[in-house]
């Protein structure tokens, strides 16, 4: 695998070798001696997929203090584009964000550490997305940042009246301004 670290320090897009031949294809998703040789240890503590069509829009989510949660995404079958915003105060790039694009195709991984929101556009007519994270998911430690928040600025690529946001996103989303952060 390649490891490819982004502008964002600790934020890596990983490209796994693809194999193919006439009868499809084979990759190796993850190694853990690799990846903690170049990305550091992370204890992984479960799987999660979620399947979503066109201009569905997840996030910008995260989990705030000890509960936030690294994450290693993909995309199994469909395009997505994927962001990350950096919420770590100290940072010489809080506030920042990185997107790439994740498809069945190109088989790319992303790995976003703890201190990030974290956000996906489904692309294609459906996508299926699945991560893996370093901690439970606590609902009441959740929250959410607007999508579309000016200070932040992320560059989505389809219209705004098309995106797909959750009764949760659209009610309890706040502006970057007022999001909690860490320190």
């Amino acid at each position: 695998m390649d490891y490819v670290q982004t502008e964002i320090n600790g934020v890596w897009v990983i490209q796994p070798k693809v194999f193919k031949d006439s009868r499809g294809y084979f990759m190796e998703c993850f190694k853990q001696k690799e990846f903690e040789e170049h990305i550091g240890k992370v204890n992984f503590l479960q799987d999660n997929e979620s399947k979503s069509s066109y201009g569905v829009l997840r996030g910008l989510h995260y989990q705030k203090g000890d509960f936030s949660q690294a994450k290693l995404v993909r995309v199994i079958s469909g395009r997505v584009i994927d962001v990350a915003v950096d919420l770590r105060k100290s940072s010489s790039t809080f506030g920042k964000y990185v997107s790439v694009e994740l498809s069945d195709e190109n088989k790319r991984q992303f790995f976003i550490p703890r201190g990030f929101a974290h956000g996906f556009l489904v692309l294609s007519e459906e996508a299926v997305f699945t991560y893996k994270v370093d901690n439970l998911y606590a609902p009441q430690h959740e929250a959410s940042i607007c999508y579309d928040d000016l200070t932040i600025g992320v560059d989505w690529p389809i219209a705004s009246q098309d995106v797909k946001l959750s009764d949760k996103d659209l009610d309890k989303a706040v502006a970057f301004k007022e999001a909690e952060v860490f320190e």
